[in-house]
């Protein structure tokens, strides 16, 4: 299915063997409703993606959008007319990093995302949040460390990259299934709307789903972050800078989200492309 806006464009469409459907609204527009948010309305608790199912920008508000933060949204979502439409939750949109029991670094806890090799040398991915909080990373509360912090990217993207400082521990290219499965990553791509994909994490495992929404923003309480994948896979603290995947394919690491593994949730991650460019690295 693809959004077209005139008959040419639907005549277009069907010869290369698609379905054409008639959109009110341009990507141009929405683009431009995305940029009028980020300039106008930025406020921690909220979230956008320009989705192309209803074609209109969604607005994920939390249940601390409230007050003068609610009016504002409020202004200027009415400005912005049907283009933009809000979407309430009753859940907090929040960083999945975990405090007090830390399994990787002194005063927190996150999952290691994908291990990666930089100029030959090793190194792991996984949330900026997560690298702005942890230095020295153990794979035990309190052990040895196996490997320090290197580049932390947050707000503006979520990622950060971890070089390897223990000769003796293991780094395949691999993503831990449960079980004594793993899946081997052969490569990293850019993830596509409504792909089945997983995501594990240290606290609740192995979760699949489906991406919901590409290059989305979201508004944490430290600041803004963009060009995320959203996704209707659950996650809970501990989970941030765990892997999403496809078969062998890197496509992102966990940055945040809303709800839990009980009662559902929706969540967001840094693609993994996007960051090995940025590092100069590379999967494998």
């Amino acid at each position: 299915m693809v959004n077209v806006l005139g008959r040419d464009a639907e005549d277009i469409v069907r010869a290369a063997g698609a379905l054409p459907r008639r959109a009110r609204f341009s990507q141009a527009r929405l683009d431009s409703a995305r940029r009028t948010l980020g300039e106008r309305v930025a406020v921690p608790g909220t979230a956008w993606v320009a989705d192309p199912r209803v074609n209109r920008v969604v607005v994920t508000a939390d249940n601390t959008v409230t007050g003068a933060k609610l009016k504002q949204l409020d202004e200027v979502v009415s400005e912005l007319d049907e283009a933009v439409t809000v979407r309430r939750i009753t859940t907090r949109l929040t960083r999945f990093v975990a405090g007090g029991d830390a399994v990787h670094g002194p005063g927190a806890r996150c999952s290691l995302g994908f291990n990666v090799v930089k100029d030959g040398q090793p190194y792991f991915l996984t949330a900026g949040h997560c690298g702005k909080a942890i230095s020295a990373w153990s794979v035990t509360r309190g052990g040895p460390r196996i490997a320090a912090t290197e580049k932390t990217v947050f707000p503006g993207g979520d990622y950060a990259f971890a070089k390897y400082t223990d000769g003796g521990v293991p780094h395949p290219s691999e993503v831990v299934l449960g079980n004594g499965r793993t899946q081997t990553v052969t490569g990293a791509r850019r993830a596509a709307l409504n792909e089945k994909v997983w995501r594990s994490g240290s606290t609740t495992g192995v979760h699949e789903g489906h991406v919901t929404g590409l290059d989305a923003t979201v508004n944490y309480e430290e600041g803004r972050v963009d060009g995320l994948i959203r996704t209707d896979v659950c996650a809970e603290p501990g989970d941030s800078g765990g892997p999403l995947f496809s078969g062998g394919d890197a496509l992102g690491v966990t940055s945040g989200g809303s709800g839990n593994c009980r009662a559902g949730g929706e969540t967001y991650y840094q693609p993994v492309p996007a960051a090995l460019e940025a590092f100069g690295a590379h999967t494998g």
